[in-house]
């Protein structure tokens, strides 16, 4: 079975998120986006759990279901402690196979933190030390790094972070099969790092609003069941992982280097020059992605592993229509235009991503047509997010942009 699955979000019990990340609209966003499997999200926090206990329905196989969409309880455990005299701040995700195993879960890590205090709670909790607790309550978990090089809270951050796997996890880095590529690289840049070879590479969309689900995920070919799911995530098979939805890790909010306050976008060859610093402030840039890729790396650009799974760029389909029509993505014209399109190819990742081209210049509207072909070729101009900010996508090019907008309808 063909499975499209986005395993790292949030509910509207994380701070900075929408107010409708629940079950609810999750459910109906997932049918619009062509998502058959979400994470749940925020299992430590009770109010959360207590809606997931009430308002999923188990499959009896480890997973729930609303209204046709499945779900895996998932959690995501802010980290912050102190290793060898270096302060570090890790994010992992855990996947869970039931609610007897987040309650044991829960139970041990409200011992250590306050739990309730946000959907992702903040612990002073070595990351060894989070996997020895979880499995020592339940084998069939996964320990997840996640999104591993945004600066500030991740696995290899620049700000806080390690430079190997095994020096985090200690004995229990046996256990870890997975990695999150996170939003500001693809696994091609991962793929230059050669002790990270063993280790499947998924992407989630971290998603605070349900609109912005799935503009990363992990497309599968297995039984829809927490153990066909997670054998396929541990024993990296090709024949049943077929690719990775990616943003164009330009796009990511950490890519370049810089000082957002200052307007400073870095390459790595412009910080060395700079010897790290902001050039108008004279304080330390952020160090992004794209440089400490270049730290941890020991290949070439260009390499491809042979266990490698396959990987696809591509962009929001509103955001493609919002730069086809000249408009906000949210504005009212575009999210007609969008839903116009839903309801003519069935969900986006089918227009992303199978559809025919033939038949999107045969029934988009012309200009929406040759953004979303332009995407799948890669035909784009990005200035890269830094610091903080987004990356910006452009489609066409500015003499393009004076053009009509087309007739939607």
């Amino acid at each position: 079975m063909k499975i499209i699955a986005d395993l790292h979000i949030h509910s509207k019990y994380s701070r900075a998120t929408s107010k409708i990340m629940d079950i609810e609209s999750l459910s109906y966003w997932a049918r619009l986006k062509g998502i058959n499997l979400l994470g749940t999200g925020d299992f430590t926090h009770e109010i959360w759990l207590n809606e997931l206990k009430r308002l999923l329905e188990p499959t009896g196989d480890g997973l729930f279901v609303h209204k046709g969409i499945h779900f895996m309880l998932t959690a995501e455990i802010s980290s912050i402690y102190s290793k060898n005299g270096r302060c570090y701040r890790i994010h992992n995700l855990i996947f869970a196979p039931s609610f007897k195993t987040v309650d044991a879960i829960n139970r041990r890590l409200s011992r250590i933190g306050n739990l309730a205090s946000d959907g992702r709670p903040i612990l002073g909790l070595d990351a060894a030390e989070l996997c020895r607790i979880v499995f020592s309550i339940d084998e069939n978990c996964m320990v997840v790094p996640a999104h591993v090089w945004t600066p500030w809270f991740s696995l290899f951050g620049s700000m806080s972070g390690f430079d190997a796997l095994e020096d985090c996890f200690e004995e229990q880095s046996e256990n870890i099969h997975c990695l999150e590529t996170g939003l500001s690289s693809d696994p091609a840049m991962n793929w230059r790092v050669s002790s990270l070879d063993r280790l499947t590479l998924i992407s989630n969309s971290d998603s605070h609003s349900p609109q912005r689900i799935g503009r990363e995920a992990n497309v599968l070919d297995c039984e829809l069941t927490y153990a066909g799911v997670t054998d396929v995530l541990k024993s990296k098979d090709k024949k049943r992982f077929l690719y990775t939805v990616e943003f164009y890790p330009e796009e990511g909010k950490y890519h370049y280097d810089g000082h957002r306050n200052c307007g400073i976008r870095f390459t790595p060859q412009e910080t060395a020059r700079h010897k790290g610093l902001c050039p108008k402030c004279g304080k330390k840039v952020t160090v992004g992605v794209l440089n400490r890729v270049d730290c941890l790396a020991d290949r070439e650009e260009g390499i491809v592993p042979k266990n490698s799974i396959p990987f696809r760029n591509s962009i929001p389909l509103d955001e493609i229509v919002g730069e086809a029509m000249g408009r906000g993505c949210k504005t009212k014209g575009v999210q007609a235009a969008y839903m116009k399109l839903i309801a003519d190819f069935g969900n986006e990742f089918a227009l992303l991503q199978d559809v025919d081209e033939a038949d999107i210049r045969r029934l988009a509207p012309t200009r929406i047509g040759e953004a979303i072909i332009r995407t799948r070729r890669g035909i784009l101009d990005i200035q890269p997010g830094y610091d903080g900010e987004y990356g910006k996508i452009s489609i066409f090019k500015d003499q393009e942009d004076a053009q009509n907008n087309p007739t939607l309808f």
